[in-house]
């Protein structure tokens, strides 16, 4: 037999017959709104197109300061601009940077082959 079986055992039923009373704490945990601070920090430093890093980055700091006086349908709101711009941020610069690239493979050789006279 198994030590915590035997000490079970030797113990046997409980004492008292009385039912168990049970206490339930609800705890009211912080709702959370992500306010996207570092993602539009993110593009501002590298994807700022348009300047859309720059306005999403003043939005998501509005998030956060509503975040901390307790309006949780403002920070939700500004949140939520703060993401729309930071993905039209993203999605411009990629397709800038793709651009960009193509303009230097492509374009730029012809350009130079045709200035030397090759």
């Amino acid at each position: 037999m198994i030590k915590e079986q035997h000490e079970v055992s030797v113990l046997g039923a409980p004492q008292n017959p009385a039912p168990v009373m049970s206490t339930v704490v609800q705890v009211q945990a912080d709702t959370v709104v992500p306010d996207h601070i570092v993602w539009s920090l993110f593009n501002t430093l590298f994807f700022n197109t348009c300047c859309l890093g720059f306005v999403a980055f003043a939005f998501s700091v509005k998030s956060r300061d509503r975040k901390m006086v307790g309006d949780v349908i403002g920070a939700r709101s500004y949140a939520s601009t703060a993401k729309c711009l930071n993905i039209w941020g993203v999605v411009l610069g990629i397709f800038m940077t793709i651009g960009l690239i193509v303009l230097l493979v492509f374009v730029l050789p012809a350009v130079v082959m045709h200035n030397t006279g090759l």
